[in-house]
């Protein structure tokens, strides 16, 4: 039986819906307000959330992500009775199944459901049957995360396999976008071919068609033979034309052709050749804004993304973070033969708050970094992590509390009663509440144990118990020194 929760203060919405799917195999719930549809959705599995686009304790486009990502991730469906086109675009272009204007209760709307829920099921079926091997086949490549946004992603890859339509794929550099490329070429029937990965960042300028198309034998000055291009090397299997964006307008057009017929002509060639490949292509940049520019074609666009995957920035799913820095730890143990570190909690609060411009590679080169720094240490530290990282979490920190406007003794103001302080006053005051709040973190984060104090703060027992009791901090839980160093 499909579960719908129709979210609307309106009760006849609800009695028109009841009563036009009274003899369907559906269980409808009612929701008469947004909160009490967020809790609902979160309480039960739905397959269809159905809501008014404007309710009086909130918008649907405010609770598109809530609802979208809950542990059902149900089919959305909103309704307006005037309806906003912004409104409209924001909420199809963040997942919503549809948007309707002005529903009737009548034929059309009961298909329109019925077809939200064939949909629905065929998408969990197939989720089902190649999610495992989906999922493995990234877990080895680095792409790891349970978050709603990573698996929209995953949702797609099986669909993107067994089509032979081209594939845009985009997100920030550092996202996984010659991974997804990969992966839907294995799982493809297109796999026992070559997957042909192209940089057309990396293409000189002057030799960008030779090497896609290929040459004849003296066609060009150095052309002491001929060469069979990329495009026809990927015949039968996958081309991957990574960084699409890169590509020189002149040549834009002359691949637009081959999207079309399958068919080019090497450079100083007679005869045309023929290729049979599937396309992906991705990037990193705004290839819309680019077509506003002139910078790229508009034509070649449309052909590029007849099935698109967007993937999301890190910062977007920083839940996946821990399970991200866990994996990395297992495989970067594994190949050193090493046994498994211990994260501090400090360390996976220091990743969360930073914002990773360079998403998962980044974050991998940071943690590699970390390991590196920590040598035969058992436990990872905050102070493991690159410094320019633990400096950006500490501004984000202190911005974020500046904007609150939450003020530490001190520290926000340099006078209370508009008279200023010596500098030498206020560089004390500033270095004693650094002072404290290193020390509070470092017991909290050793549990009193000296040795690791020691270690992680860098100073010796004297001057580390000297500084406790200048703070008057209670060390009598701690270790008991042997002899001073």
């Amino acid at each position: 039986m499909a579960q719908i929760l129709l979210v609307d203060n309106d009760r006849e919405m609800f009695i028109g819906l009841e009563a036009l799917t009274s003899a369907e195999d559906i269980m409808l719930t009612h929701a008469s307000s947004l909160q009490q549809g967020l809790k609902l959705n979160q309480a039960f599995s739905f397959d269809l959330v159905i809501l008014r686009d404007r309710l009086p304790d909130g918008a649907a486009s405010e609770a598109i992500t809530a609802l979208r990502d809950s542990v059902g991730t149900p089919e959305l469906i909103v309704y307006t009775r005037h309806g906003d086109p912004n409104e409209a675009e924001h909420l199809l272009n963040n997942g919503c199944w549809d948007y309707l204007i002005n529903p009737s209760h009548d034929q059309a709307l009961l298909d329109m459901l019925h077809n939200a829920i064939r949909y629905r099921r065929e998408k969990m079926a197939g989720r089902g049957a190649n999610q495992g091997e989906i999922c493995q086949f990234l877990k080895n490549e680095g792409v790891v995360g349970s978050s709603p946004e990573l698996q929209r992603c995953l949702d797609m890859v099986p669909k993107a396999a067994q089509s032979d339509a081209n594939i845009l794929i985009t997100g920030e550099s550092g996202t996984g976008k010659e991974l997804f490329a990969s992966a839907i070429h294995r799982l493809s029937q297109r796999a026992a071919k070559s997957l042909i990965i192209v940089d057309c960042a990396a293409l000189p300028r002057d030799l960008v068609e030779s090497i896609l198309f290929g040459h004849r034998k003296g066609s060009f000055t150095g052309a002491d033979q001929s060469r069979e291009g990329l495009i026809k090397q990927a015949d039968g299997g996958t081309l991957f034309l990574d960084e699409i964006g890169e590509l020189p307008i002149e040549t834009q057009k002359k691949f637009l052709r081959v999207l079309q017929e399958r068919v080019f002509r090497p450079v100083g060639g007679s005869e045309e050749v023929t290729s049979n490949f599937h396309l992906i292509a991705a990037t990193n940049r705004n290839l819309r804004s680019m077509c506003d520019q002139k910078s790229f074609r508009e034509d070649l666009l449309f052909r590029l993304q007849t099935f698109h995957i967007e993937l999301p920035p890190l910062r977007h799913r920083l839940g996946d973070i821990t399970e991200l820095a866990y994996h990395y730890n297992e495989r970067y143990c594994h190949y050193r033969k090493l046994t498994e570190k211990k994260y501090s909690p400090d360390f996976l609060m220091t990743l969360k708050n930073y914002e990773w411009p360079g998403n998962v590679r980044e974050l991998f080169n940071a943690l590699e970094s970390a390991f590196t720094t920590a040598q035969d240490n058992d436990t990872l530290y905050s102070m493991h992590l690159p410094t320019r990282i633990r400096v950006q979490v500490a501004r984000n920190s202190l911005k974020a509390m500046q904007a609150s406007g939450a003020q530490r003794p001190g520290t926000n103001k340099v006078s209370t009663d508009g008279v200023l302080p010596k500098l030498q006053t206020l560089r004390d005051r500033v270095i004693e509440e650094t002072e404290q709040e290193y020390l509070r973190r470092l017991a909290a984060i050793t549990g009193g144990n000296l040795g690791q104090a020691l270690k992680i703060s860098g100073l010796s027992r004297s001057r580390l118990y000297n500084l406790y009791k200048k703070y008057g901090v209670s060390l009598k839980n701690w270790d008991k020194p042997t002899t001073d160093k």
